[in-house]
């Protein structure tokens, strides 16, 4: 009886942790991938004038938080709410030096000039809970 019940046990944490490694190894796995082709990430819009459009949603966060866009390109970011009241209406830009709160229903374009287009540029709430990030890539 007691062998049945220690082989119980140890084909229970063979089953358990096996399955622990597989799913670790999938995790590490989609992250190398991703890590690899930040360039073919890049999703955005041109405008008819050519500035790139990134489009943002603002309620209970931000949505997309990680963009990848192209450096050096005039970008509009165009940040959306919808009966947004939660603090991502309140938005700060630090590298733009933009600070404002958004309507709760509605449309603000913020113009990012091709000479910022380069590095991350990083928009965060006033009180730094919620932020997304653009990353400009060549």
């Amino acid at each position: 009886m007691l062998k049945q019940i220690i082989l119980s046990i140890l084909v229970s944490v063979t089953i358990v942790g096996g399955t622990l490694w597989i799913i670790s190894n999938n995790i590490n796995d989609n992250n190398n991938d991703s890590a690899n082709t930040n360039t073919d990430k890049i999703s955005t819009t041109f405008d008819s004038e050519g500035n790139q459009i990134i489009d943002i949603t603002a309620k209970g966060g931000y949505w997309p938080r990680e963009i990848y866009a192209k450096a050096n390109t005039p970008t509009i970011l165009k940040v959306k709410t919808s009966g947004t009241w939660d603090c991502s209406a309140s938005l700060v830009i630090p590298k733009l030096s933009y600070r404002n709160f958004l309507q709760p229903s509605g449309t603000e374009e913020i113009k990012i000039p091709a000479e910022k287009a380069v590095g991350t540029v990083q928009g965060l709430c006033s009180m730094g809970m919620y932020n997304f990030k653009v990353n400009f890539v060549p």
